[in-house]
C-alpha cells in the first residue's frame, strides 16, 4: 500500500537520474522531424507555385518583350531558363515531365497561329495587355520583371539591383531569404561588424534544482547557503541577500558536497554535448569557496555521461573523494585530492544510485544506496569488496532514498516505504552460512517516520536527527534514541522536503522538490528565500516602467518577480500551460497566452483576471501591444495572428481583424513605432508585412517596408539581425532575441545554451558578437529592462533565470553605424561568429 502512495515521487526520483540524456534526445530528434516536415511541405508548395507561375508567364513576358525591348528579351530567355531548371530540380522527374508535355502543345498552338502579321500585332497587344494584368495581381512577379530588366542594363551586379534599392539573399537550410537593404546605406559591402562595446555581468541567479537532485544544499560558516541550478553553483548570504558565483562548469552542476574544512566544495556535472552533438567530458572541480578559484580538476575523460554523487573523506581530512558516474554499471572510484590520481574504481550496480559516503571515523569504509540496495564497500590495497545490506524479516523498499551515521557508528536509511532503518553490524553467522561466513551488516531496528518517502536526513550536534518527508511534507526532529521531539509541515506550494541544512542548531535551511529554499524553525514554520519554476519556461516579458518582470511556462504557473529584490511579487497557478505574455504599455495589464488557444489578461495589483478570450484550438506564441496600447496582436500556431482593439485603460478587448497568410505557425512579431504595420516571421522562415490599419492587409511588395521603423524587435529574422545567424544554421537554433530600447545592442537567444550580446543593427554574416555561459538547456527567451539596465534571460529545461547586469557603452547610435562603414572589425574575448 506503501509502495502505491510513494510512486509518484519515487519514480520520478528513479526516472530522472536514469533516463536524461535518452528523453532529451528523443525530443530533439522529435522536434527536428517535424521542422524538418514543415519545411518540405512549405518548400514543395512553393516550388508548385513558381512552376505554375513560370508557365503561365513565360510567353507573354517574352512577346511582350520582343516588343519593346530585344536585349532584355535575351537575357529574360536565360534567366527563366535557369530558374526553370532550379524549380525542376526541387520537384520530382514525374512532375517536370507533366510540366513539358503540358507546355509543348500550347507552344505549337500560338506558333500556328501567328501567321498573318496583322493578326499577329492584334494578338500581341492583347497578351501585352494581359501580361500586365497578371503581374499587377502578383507583385512579387512585378517585382521580378523589374529586377530582370534592371539587370539587362548591367549584367555584372553581384545581387539584384532594384530601381528603387538592393537586396540580399540569406539561406536557411537551402532556402533562400530575401532582405531588403535599407536606403541610408550606401554601400552594403563595406560595412565593418564590431562587438559591442556593451558586455553582460551575471547579477543574479533566480532558482534551486531541487526537483530531481539531492544533498545539493549546504550552510558555509560565511554564512552563505551553497546550491546550485543549470552550469551555476550559487553562493548566497542569507543575512545580507548578495549573491556570489562559481561559473566554471560547462554543462548542468548534477551534485555538491563540502570539505571538511568548510572551505573547498567538490561539485561533478552532466556531460551534455556540443554544438555538433559530440559528448563532452565530464569532470569534479574542487574549489575555493571564498576565492571561487579551482584548484583541483578530478577525473576529466574518465566519467561517463556524468558525475551523480560526490563525498570528502572526513577521517583523514578530506584527503580522498568518493566520486559515482552515471554510467550503466555506475562506476564507484576513489581519487587522491591533492595528487588527482584515481586510487581505486569498481562497478557499484547497474540500478540507480542516489548517494554515497565515507564512514566518518573510517576512510576505507564506503556506503552507496540507491534503488533496492544499500551497500557497505571495504577498500583494502587498492581493491574493493562489497557487503549488501541484509532486510530480512523487514520488507525490502523500492529505494533507499538517504541515509546518516550515528553517534554510535550505526547506519540510519530513510527509504520510500516512509521508515527509518538502524543498520548495525552482525557476527558471522557460521551455523547457516558455514565456516567461512563474514560478518554482514542487518537491521537492528525500524522506524515508523512519515507517510510517504523519507528523501533527506540530517544530524545534528549532540546526536539529534532530523528527516523529511514526502507526501507529508513534515520536518522531524528525533532524539538520538529516535524519539520524536518536534515537527512542522512546509506548505504545500513548496512541495516536498527534498534536504536540510542546519544553519545553528535551530535554524534550518530546506530545500524543496519545488524548486524553493526555505528558511525559518519549528517554532516560527518556514519562508521562502529562493524560488523557481519547476518546469519547462518560455513566457517571458518586462514591465514598460517598472523594474518587475513575468514569467510563464509548462508547470501552469505566472510569476512576477522584482529585478531590484530579486524576490516574487506574487504568483498564481493557471489551468494551462503559459507560453507567452507581453505588458501593456500602462503598466497596469499583462496578458498571458495559453498551449490552448486561450489567453487572459491580468491586473498587476489584483492579479485578477479583467479579460479572457480564445482563439483557434492551437497554442499561442506571441503576445505583442501596439506602442500606444491601442491594440493587441496574438500570435498563434494556427498560422493566424489575431488583432484586437484595446480600451479601458487594457481592460477591454473587440476583435479588429486577422492577418492571414503565412503558411506555417507564428514565432515572432513586432509593431511599427507609427502602431500601422506588423512585421511577423513564422516556422517556414517566412517574413511578412501586415498594414494592420487598412484592415490587416498583407503588403505582397515587402521592398516597400525597408525603411520601416520597428519599436521593437524580436523578429528573429530580418535585414537588421542577419548577422546574428551561425552559417550552415537550421532555422530552430535561435529561439529568441530582444533589441534594447536604446537600439545599441541585441541580445540573442540560442540552442546551444548561450546568450549572445550584438551589436544593433548587425546585417552582415559573420557577425562578432560576446558569449556568456550559464545556462544548461536552451535558452528560450531574452528580455532587456526598461532602461536597459538589465537583460533577463530563461533556459528551458533547466528552469533557471539569470540576470544579467549591463555595463559598458558610448558607441554610436545605430543609425550612425549604418550609415557609417567603420574603419576595422575587432573580436571580443570570446567571439561567436555567425
Amino acid at each position: 500500500m506503501n509502495s502505491s502512495t510513494n510512486s509518484l515521487d519515487d519514480v520520478s526520483a528513479d526516472s530522472s537520474a536514469e533516463f536524461p540524456d535518452r528523453a532529451s534526445m528523443m525530443e530533439v530528434r522529435l522536434q527536428a522531424q517535424e521542422d524538418e516536415i514543415t519545411l518540405l511541405k512549405s518548400s514543395l508548395a512553393d516550388a508548385l507555385r513558381r512552376l505554375r507561375l513560370h508557365d503561365q508567364l513565360l510567353p507573354l513576358l517574352k512577346q511582350q518583350l520582343i516588343a519593346v525591348n530585344p536585349a532584355a528579351a535575351r537575357v529574360l530567355n536565360q534567366v527563366c531558363c535557369s530558374d526553370g531548371c532550379t524549380s525542376s530540380r526541387k520537384l520530382s522527374s514525374s512532375s517536370a515531365v507533366d510540366g513539358i508535355r503540358q507546355t509543348a502543345p500550347r507552344v505549337r498552338r500560338n506558333s500556328e497561329k501567328l501567321g498573318n502579321p496583322e493578326r499577329q500585332r492584334k494578338r500581341l497587344d492583347k497578351k501585352a495587355a494581359s501580361s500586365a494584368n497578371l503581374l499587377t495581381r502578383s507583385p512579387s512577379l512585378e517585382n521580378r520583371a523589374k529586377e530582370l530588366i534592371a539587370s539587362a542594363g548591367s549584367p555584372g551586379s553581384r545581387r539584384g539591383t532594384y530601381s528603387q534599392g538592393q537586396s540580399i539573399k540569406m539561406f536557411i537550410r537551402g532556402r533562400p531569404i530575401t532582405m531588403y537593404i535599407p536606403s541610408n546605406i550606401q554601400n552594403y559591402e563595406d560595412l565593418k561588424m564590431e562587438p559591442p562595446s556593451e558586455r553582460l555581468e551575471l547579477d543574479w541567479v533566480y532558482g534551486y534544482r531541487g526537483r530531481d537532485c539531492r544533498a545539493n544544499l549546504y550552510f558555509l560558516p560565511t554564512g552563505e547557503a551553497v546550491y546550485f541550478i543549470a552550469c551555476v553553483i550559487v553562493l548566497y548570504h542569507i543575512n545580507n541577500r548578495t549573491q556570489r558565483h562559481y561559473r566554471k562548469h560547462t554543462d548542468c552542476v548534477r551534485c555538491l558536497t563540502v570539505h571538511p574544512d568548510k572551505v573547498r566544495v567538490a561539485s561533478g556535472q552532466t556531460a551534455g554535448v556540443d554544438k555538433d552533438g559530440k559528448p563532452l567530458q565530464p569532470c569534479v572541480h574542487i574549489w575555493d569557496s571564498t576565492s571561487l578559484v579551482t584548484l583541483q580538476q578530478i577525473g576529466l575523460g574518465t566519467f561517463q555521461r556524468g558525475v551523480g554523487s560526490v563525498a570528502f573523506s572526513f577521517a583523514d581530512s578530506g584527503v580522498f573523494l568518493c566520486v559515482i558516474d552515471d554510467s550503466n554499471e555506475h562506476m564507484l572510484s576513489v581519487w587522491d585530492c591533492n595528487k588527482c590520481t584515481k586510487h581505486a574504481e569498481v562497478k557499484s550496480t547497474n540500478e540507480a544510485v542516489f548517494a554515497v559516503e565515507f564512514n566518518p571515523s573510517d576512510s576505507t569504509n564506503i556506503i552507496t544506496c540507491g534503488k533496492s540496495h544499500v551497500y557497505f564497500w571495504t577498500l583494502n590495497a587498492g581493491q574493493f569488496t562489497k557487503k549488501q545490506g541484509i532486510f530480512g524479516k523487514y520488507k525490502k523498499p523500492k529505494f533507499i532514498q538517504c541515509f546518516v551515521f550515528s553517534l554510535t557508528g550505526d547506519v540510519l536509511t530513510g527509504d520510500s516505504e516512509g521508515n527509518i532503518l538502524t543498520w548495525g553490524k552482525s557476527a558471522a553467522d557460521t551455523k547457516t552460512l558455514g565456516k567461512g561466513a563474514k560478518e554482514t551488516f542487518q537491521i537492528m531496528r525500524q522506524t515508523r517516520a512519515h507517510e510517504g518517502s523519507v528523501f533527506t536526513l540530517c544530524t545534528l550536534q549532540g546526536g539529534a536527527l532530523l528527516s523529511g518527508g514526502g507526501k507529508d511534507r513534515k520536518i522531524i526532529r528525533w532524539s538520538a534514541d529516535l524519539a520524536p521531539e518536534r515537527e512542522c509541515e512546509i506548505p504545500e506550494k513548496f512541495g516536498a522536503v527534498r534536504t536540510i541544512a542546519d544553519v545553528d542548531g535551530e535554524e534550518l535551511l530546506v530545500g524543496t522538490t519545488r524548486n524553493a529554499i526555505l528558511r525559518g524553525t519549528f517554532s516560527d514554520g518556514f519562508v521562502a528565500i529562493v524560488q523557481g519554476h519547476v518546469d519547462e519556461m518560455w513566457g517571458l516579458a518586462t514591465h514598460p516602467s517598472q523594474n518587475i518582470f513575468l514569467t510563464c511556462g509548462h508547470d501552469r504557473q505566472v510569476c512576477l518577480w522584482n529585478t531590484e529584490e530579486h524576490t516574487v511579487d506574487w504568483s498564481i497557478s493557471l489551468e494551462d500551460y503559459g507560453l507567452c505574455a507581453g505588458f501593456c504599455p500602462n503598466g497596469s495589464v499583462v496578458s498571458v497566452g495559453l498551449n490552448t488557444g486561450r489567453w487572459m489578461v491580468l491586473d498587476l495589483l489584483t492579479r485578477e483576471v479583467v479579460s479572457e478570450s480564445i482563439d483557434g484550438n492551437e497554442q499561442l506564441s506571441v503576445m505583442r501591444y501596439s506602442p500606444d496600447g491601442s491594440f493587441l496582436a496574438v500570435g498563434s500556431h494556427d498560422n493566424f495572428i489575431y488583432i484586437y482593439n484595446v480600451t479601458e485603460s487594457g481592460r477591454r478587448y473587440t476583435r479588429f481583424g486577422k492577418c492571414n497568410g503565412h503558411s506555417s505557425f507564428i514565432t515572432h512579431l513586432d509593431w511599427s513605432k507609427d502602431g500601422k504595420y506588423i512585421m511577423s516571421n513564422s516556422g517556414d522562415y517566412e517574413i511578412l508585412y501586415w498594414d494592420i490599419a487598412s484592415g490587416c492587409k498583407l503588403l505582397r511588395n515587402r521592398f516597400d517596408s525597408k525603411d520601416r521603423e520597428w519599436a521593437s524587435y524580436t523578429c528573429v529574422l530580418g535585414f537588421h539581425v542577419m548577422g546574428v545567424w551561425l552559417e550552415g544554421s537550421d532555422g530552430t537554433d535561435i529561439n529568441a532575441l530582444c533589441r534594447s530600447h536604446s537600439e545599441r545592442v541585441v541580445a540573442v537567444a540560442d540552442d546551444f545554451c548561450k546568450v549572445h550580446l550584438f551589436q544593433y543593427p548587425c546585417p552582415k554574416l559573420k557577425a562578432p558578437s560576446h558569449k556568456y555561459e550559464g545556462h544548461g538547456s536552451h535558452v528560450t527567451n531574452v528580455c532587456f529592462t526598461h532602461s536597459d539596465s538589465h537583460l533577463l534571460s530563461m533556459g528551458g529545461k533547466d528552469t533557471c533565470i539569470l540576470q544579467w547586469k549591463v555595463i559598458g557603452g558610448g558607441a554610436p547610435d545605430s543609425r550612425e553605424r549604418l550609415a557609417s562603414a567603420s574603419s576595422t572589425s575587432t573580436s571580443s574575448p570570446e567571439p561567436a561568429t555567425s
